[in-house]
C-alpha cells in the first residue's frame, strides 16, 4: 500500500497517547478520508516533530500532486511537517549542486483546535494554508463533512483503541516495547484496511427486476489497490517482495566483488 500512488482530496491525521510498562509513548497516524484507508503510522516517545514529520513522508509517499486537504489538531508541528514534505525537487539542467525544491500548489491545511475550560468548552476552526474556497470544495468531493473538522480520524482512533489491547485508557495489558506496539499497528491497520467492510463505502447495485442489492467494499477496495475482500489467512500468508538493493556510497572505485554483486542484481 505504501507503493501506490492514489488522489488522496483529503487527508486527516492525530496522535494518541499509550501507556506502555514504565512511561508512555505516542502513536500518530493518518486516514485518507473519502475511502476510510489507513496511510500508516508511527510510534515515539516523544510528542515532536520527528514523529509527526515521520506521519507526513507517509502521505507524501502515497499522494499525487493534486489538490490536498490536509487536516490536523492544533500541534504546531504538523504545519512545518507538512510544508516540507510537499516539495519537489526542480532539475537543474547543466548545473551543479542540490537541486531547487517547489512547494506543491494546491495544498490546503486547516486545524481543529479544541479549548476546554471550566466554563465551557469552545471549538476553533483555523485555515493555516490555502483558501477557503478550495477548502469547502474538497470538503464536499472528498464527503468529509460540510465544516472542517477531524471526526474521521477520531473515530479511526476509537477503533484502534477497541482492537489493540495497549491502546485501551484503563487496560493492564501494556507493551513492553514500542517495536511490539508498532507491529500491533500495522496488523490492526492492514486487516482495517484489506479484511473489513466498511458500511459507509457500500453502494447499490441495481439488479433489474429484483430491485438492488448493497455492494460491501473495504478501504482497500475503495482505493482501488484490491479487487476482492481478503481474508485473515490471505493477509498473514501474503509474501512481501524485498526493495531492490543498492550498493553503498563509496569513493574511489567499487571493488571486484562489488561489481559482482550489482551483476547478479541487474540479471
Amino acid at each position: 500500500m505504501g507503493q501506490s500512488q492514489l488522489d488522496l482530496e483529503h487527508v486527516q491525521a492525530d496522535e494518541i497517547k499509550v501507556k506502555i510498562q514504565g512511561g508512555s509513548v505516542w502513536m500518530a497516524f493518518a486516514m485518507m478520508v473519502s475511502t476510510r484507508l489507513w496511510l500508516g503510522g508511527a510510534v515515539s516517545e516523544r510528542r515532536d516533530k520527528q514523529l509527526i514529520e515521520q506521519v507526513a513522508d507517509k502521505i507524501r509517499q502515497v499522494a499525487l500532486c493534486r489538490p490536498l486537504l490536509l487536516a490536523v489538531d492544533g500541534l504546531a508541528s504538523y504545519v512545518g511537517a507538512f510544508q516540507r514534505a510537499f516539495r519537489s525537487p526542480l532539475p537543474r539542467w547543466g548545473k551543479a549542486g542540490r537541486c531547487r525544491l517547489v512547494a506543491w500548489q494546491n495544498i490546503a491545511i486547516v486545524q481543529v483546535v479544541k479549548q476546554r475550560s471550566s466554563a465551557d468548552f469552545k471549538i476553533d476552526r483555523r485555515i493555516v494554508q490555502g483558501g477557503k474556497a478550495m477548502v469547502e470544495r474538497l470538503l464536499t468531493q472528498s464527503r468529509g463533512g460540510t465544516c472542517i473538522n477531524t471526526a474521521y480520524i477520531e473515530r479511526l482512533n476509537a477503533t484502534f483503541r477497541q482492537r489493540l489491547s495497549p491502546l485501551s485508557r484503563r487496560s493492564r495489558h501494556l507493551a513492553r516495547q514500542t517495536a511490539t506496539l508498532s507491529a500491533g499497528m500495522y496488523i490492526v491497520g492492514c486487516a482495517y484496511n484489506l479484511c473489513e467492510n466498511h458500511k459507509s463505502l457500500r453502494f447499490r447495485l441495481s439488479v433489474g427486476s429484483y430491485g438492488f442489492r448493497w455492494v460491501q467494499r473495504t478501504p482497500a477496495m475503495a482505493a482501488g489497490l484490491t479487487d476482492h475482500q481478503w481474508s485473515m489467512n490471505e493477509l498473514w500468508s501474503y509474501r512481501v517482495p524485498p526493495s531492490p538493493w543498492t550498493p553503498p556510497k563509496r569513493r574511489g572505485r567499487p571493488s571486484k566483488e562489488a561489481l559482482r554483486t550489482i551483476e547478479k542484481w541487474c540479471s
